[in-house]
Parts: C-alpha cells; structure tokens; sequence
C-alpha cells in the first residue's frame, strides 16, 4: 500500500474518538440544563409558595386592622359612656349638696315647731308624720351628742391625769438625776482634789474645769503612741489615786473615765499613724491599756481621739501646738 493511502486509513480512524468525547460532554451539558432546571422549577414553586403566605399574612394584617379599628370604636363609646356617668355623678354630687343644705334648714324648722305649732292649726297627716320623724331624728341625734360629749369628758380627764403622771414622773426622775450627779459631782470635787496635790508642781500637768490634761510631751516621744518612762509614772500616780477613790464611790454610781486624745494641727503621715485621727487615737488607747494594768477596771474606762479639731489655742505658734498636744482625762457619768 501507498503512502498516500495509510495516510488517509490514520485519519479515519482518529475522528470517532473525537465523536465520542462530543458526545459525552454534549449528554454532560444536556444533564446539567435538566439539572438547573429542575433546581428553577423547585425555587419558582417556593417564591410561588412564599408568596402565597405573604398574600395571606397581608390578608390577616387587614383583619387585625379591621378588628383593631373596631375596638378603638368601642374604646371611643366607652369614653362616651363614662364621660356621662362622670356628668350624672356630678349632678347627683349636687342634688346631694342640694338636699342636705334642706335638711339643715329642716333642722332649723323643728327648732321653731313650737312656734309653728301655735300658728297652724291645721296640719293633714302626712306633714304630722313628716314632722314626727325629724323629731325622732332629732331626739336620736342629741343623745348621740351627749354620748360623745360624755365621751369626750371622760377623755379630757383621763388625758389630764396622764400629764400629772407624767410631769411627775419627770420631776422623780430629774430628782434622782440631780441627786445621782450631785453624788458623782462629791466624788469627782474630791477626785480633783486629791489630784491637785499629787500633781502639784508638775508645769506639764494641767486642770482645766472638769477635766485635767497631760501634756504629750510628759507621755511620748515626738511622732510615737508609745508610753515611756516618764509618762508611766505620772499615770501610775493617777492611778493609785484613783483606785483609793473607787473603793469609796456606791456602786450604784455610774462612772466613767474618758480619756481624750489631742494633737497640734500639724498633719503626719506615717505606715503607723496615716493621719493624726489614728496617732491621737492610739495615745489614748496607750494610757488605757496602761491604766487597765494599774489595776483600774476596763469597764470604767472609755477612749476618744480628736485630731486637731478641739484646740485649747488656735494660734499657729510652737507654744500653741505644745499646748494643743495633750491627753485629758475627765471623770463623767455613764
């Protein structure tokens, strides 16, 4: 065979595999339009679908409007309806005023039925009826009247003698209270007293009225709650004084040893001590501790730190602030 002739016999057999691949990707296209078809057909009948729910939502929204309008309607009568029982109300507000300003003046009427009476000789029956239950209304009234005028005196008596029971128990009590400081006030003349001279010639100790102050300088270091040697023998003459005059005071007195802590003004600012409310609270709370040990009872003892806000000199000078420093000690009632 030719050349030529295989050459031919070659291309006629390439051209049906190029067929079959046609074929195949034309069946693949065809399958893929059925396949987005079906997909559109799907999708129409859910939009047909959504949209026929949609219709009836509208359908139903309608209704509720119509029935919302129909009870606005009926919210607008019922407005009607009270805005005109308010009107009937108020008018038989007034008709009530109306009546009751005639039986006042029915009222007055009776008061003048003897007189009346002289004048009308003739009265048919039912102006004697009407004339006899006013007067039985009128009867019922003022004993009605006498029982809460008798009540009302019975009141006024009770409450009388309940003010005399109570100023007299005020004037009892302001007695005892009188006689229980008078009682403590002998004591404490005494308790300062005996003071004055145990203390006598100490610069650094003072009495002032009802109360006597150490100085700070006597008791601690600059900046310190810490009680040193000095200070505690000052207290521990306070407190043998003391406990001499404890066994003499009634144990029905109620006493108290408030003792008062006092700085300059002079702000500190320490980890100890962040203001002078606590160091002036500690130095009290020092002396307290330290008296307790001196055998002073815990329970007759009281502790108060004042900073700077009571001064004894307002002055901004070293001497006001030595003097503005200090602890006081006061014999009180409990």
């Amino acid at each position: 065979m030719s050349a030529g002739g295989r050459h031919v016999r070659r291309r006629l057999n390439v051209w049906p595999g190029y067929v079959d691949v046609l074929s195949s990707l034309l069946i693949l296209v065809i399958f893929v339009l059925m396949i987005f078809t079906f997909a559109q057909f799907i999708l129409s009948q859910k939009v047909s679908n959504q949209e026929s729910e949609l219709g009836n939502l509208h359908k139903r929204i309608a209704e509720l409007t119509k029935l919302l309008g129909l009870e606005q309607q009926k919210n607008l009568k019922l407005s009607e309806n009270i805005e005109q029982l308010s009107a009937i109300i108020t008018a038989l507000t007034e008709e009530k005023f109306e009546l009751t300003g005639k039986i006042e003046s029915l009222s007055t009427l009776v008061k003048d039925r003897d007189v009346a009476l002289d004048k009308q000789h003739q009265l048919n029956s039912e102006a004697q009826a009407q004339v006899l239950l006013l007067n039985q209304q009128l009867k019922a009234l003022r004993s009605q009247l006498q029982e809460i005028a008798q009540a009302l005196k019975v009141s006024e008596h009770d409450k009388a003698n309940k003010q005399v029971q109570i100023e007299d128990l005020n004037n009892r009590l302001n007695i005892a209270l009188a006689r229980k400081v008078n009682r403590l006030e002998q004591y404490r003349s005494e308790f300062f007293g005996r003071l004055r001279k145990v203390l006598a010639g100490n610069t650094l100790v003072r009495i002032v009225g009802d109360r006597f102050m150490f100085q700070s300088e006597l008791l601690f270091g600059s900046g310190s709650a810490t009680l040193d040697r000095i200070g505690k023998t000052e207290l521990a003459k306070l407190a043998k004084v003391l406990k001499e005059l404890i066994v003499n005071i009634p144990q029905d007195i109620d006493w108290i040893l408030q003792v008062e802590g006092h700085t300059d003004k002079v702000p500190i600012k320490t980890h100890e001590f962040p203001s002078n409310w606590e160091l002036s609270t500690a130095r009290a709370v020092s002396v307290v501790r330290f008296l307790i040990t001196q055998g002073i009872p815990a329970k007759r003892l009281s502790v108060a730190g004042f900073a700077d806000l009571r001064p004894i000199d307002s002055k901004n000078t070293p001497e006001a602030y030595r003097k503005n420093r200090r602890i006081e000690i006061r014999l009180t009632s409990g």
